[in-house]
């Protein structure tokens, strides 16, 4: 259900703007998106597991404010980001 070290790894490296960038809004989107993948299949099995579908929304809003907030400041960062994650339409 968690998200593995070496998962977590390769999207950072495959993310992130400069070597030593962990915490920019691309990485932490994609973190988040991993997370949100992986909850998802999460809840094929276990659908009644309210606690942690509390977890996957405010995930969602966070990652909603973090696109935002990309939207806003940074549009070319935000259109490779949600063509990367295929998070829109």
């Amino acid at each position: 259900m968690t998200l593995t070290l070496e998962a977590k790894t390769k999207v950072i490296k495959k993310h992130q703007l400069n070597k030593k960038d962990t915490g920019s809004a691309d990485v932490q989107i994609a973190v988040l998106t991993e997370r949100i993948n992986t909850l998802a299949s999460h809840f094929q099995l276990f659908r009644k597991d309210h606690n942690s579908r509390r977890g996957l929304l405010k995930m969602i809003g966070t990652r909603s404010s973090l696109l935002k907030y990309l939207a806003n400041n940074h549009p070319e960062r935000y259109q490779k980001i949600i063509k990367d994650l295929n998070i829109r339409k």
